[in-house]
C-alpha cells in the first residue's frame, strides 16, 4: 500500500469520528428508529392559541428523526407545543444513520416536510429546531427555496454555519491527494460542511440571514466537532447568539450533550419560540 493510502486510513476515521459522536449509541436504537415515533409526529394535532406554530426539529449529521430528540421533544410536548421531526439526507444502503446526502437535496427534503406540517395543523408558519447540520441546513431552504414565507424562527444547538475545522484536522485534506474526492463522492453532506466549502460559501454569499425571520443560535465552548465554536454564531438584524457557559459557567455540555440532553440549552429554546414568555435561564433551568 502507498504510504499516502496508509496515512489516509486514520484521517478518514477521525473524520468519521467526529461526525459520529452526534448519535451516541445509535446501533442501540436501530429498531426503534424503523419503527413510528411516538409521542411527536402527531398529525392531529392542533397548535393552540398560547404555541400557535409548529415546531419542526432537525437532526444533525449521522443522526435521525427519533434519537437525536429523545429528550427535546418531549420536552417541547410538555409546554404545549405541536412537535414533529423528519429524517433527511439518506444515502442509498445506508439505514438509521442520515445527514449524509447533499445538503442542498436535503434542504428540499425539509421544504416538503415543513410544507405537510403546516397542511396538517393549518398553521401559516412553523418555527424550525436543528442540532448540528440540523441547525445550518435550514438556512438553504430559508435563502434559496422560499422558507422564510414559511418559518418565524430558526435556533440551532451548536450549528455549523459557517463549517468546521475538526480542530484543524480538515486543514490536512491538501496533503492527502484523493481524501477531498473520497469524502465528497461517499458521503457528500460531509464535505459541504468543511469550512470553505463550495456549499458553504453560496449559503453565506451576501449575508448569513434573510428578513422576517427571528434566529438564535446556542453555542458550547466546549465544541469539538463545529470548531472553532465561534464560527457557529451568525450577523444579522434578528440574530440572538448565546454561549451556553454565558448563562451556567458550570455547563459542560459538548457537541453532542447540548443537542441531546442539556436542559439549560433546552431552557433556551424554549425561551427562544416563546420569547414573549421569556425567564431567565441559569444553572438552575436544568432542573425546569
Amino acid at each position: 500500500m502507498l504510504p499516502w493510502k496508509r496515512a489516509l486510513r486514520p484521517l478518514a476515521a477521525l473524520l468519521l469520528a467526529a461526525a459520529f459522536a452526534v448519535v451516541p449509541a445509535a446501533t442501540a436504537t436501530a429498531d426503534a428508529a424503523a419503527a413510528p415515533s411516538t409521542g411527536w409526529n402527531d398529525y392531529s394535532c392542533k397548535p393552540s392559541a398560547a404555541h400557535p406554530r409548529p415546531v419542526v426539529l432537525v437532526h444533525g449529521t449521522f443522526a435521525n428523526s427519533i434519537d437525536n430528540w429523545l429528550a427535546l421533544a418531549p420536552y417541547l410536548e410538555h409546554r404545549g407545543y405541536c412537535v414533529f421531526s423528519l429524517d433527511y439526507g439518506q444515502l442509498p444502503g445506508v439505514p438509521v444513520f442520515y445527514g449524509l446526502g447533499p445538503i442542498a437535496t436535503s434542504a428540499g427534503q425539509l421544504q416538503t416536510f415543513v410544507d405537510q406540517v403546516l397542511a396538517a395543523t393549518g398553521a401559516a408558519k412553523a418555527d424550525i429546531v436543528g442540532h448540528s447540520q440540523g441547525g445550518m441546513m435550514p438556512r438553504y431552504y430559508l435563502k434559496f427555496l422560499g422558507g422564510a414565507a414559511k418559518v418565524n424562527a430558526l435556533v440551532g444547538i451548536a450549528p455549523d454555519n459557517h463549517g468546521t475545522t475538526l480542530d484543524g484536522l480538515t486543514n490536512l485534506l491538501p496533503y492527502f491527494p484523493g481524501a477531498s474526492d473520497l469524502i465528497s463522492n461517499s458521503t457528500p453532506g460531509l464535505a459541504d460542511q468543511i469550512a470553505g466549502s463550495a456549499f458553504l460559501t453560496k449559503l453565506n454569499a451576501g449575508g448569513d440571514t434573510v428578513p422576517g425571520v427571528h434566529y438564535t443560535v446556542i453555542a458550547t465552548k466546549y465544541d469539538e466537532v463545529v470548531t472553532p465554536y465561534s464560527s457557529q454564531f451568525l450577523s444579522g438584524s434578528d440574530v440572538h447568539n448565546v454561549l451556553l457557559q454565558g448563562l451556567c459557567g458550570l455547563d459542560l455540555s459538548e457537541h453532542v450533550l447540548i443537542g441531546l440532553t442539556d436542559r439549560i440549552a433546552f431552557h433556551e429554546v424554549a425561551n427562544a419560540l416563546d420569547p414573549a414568555h421569556a425567564t431567565p435561564t441559569t444553572c438552575a433551568s436544568a432542573l425546569s
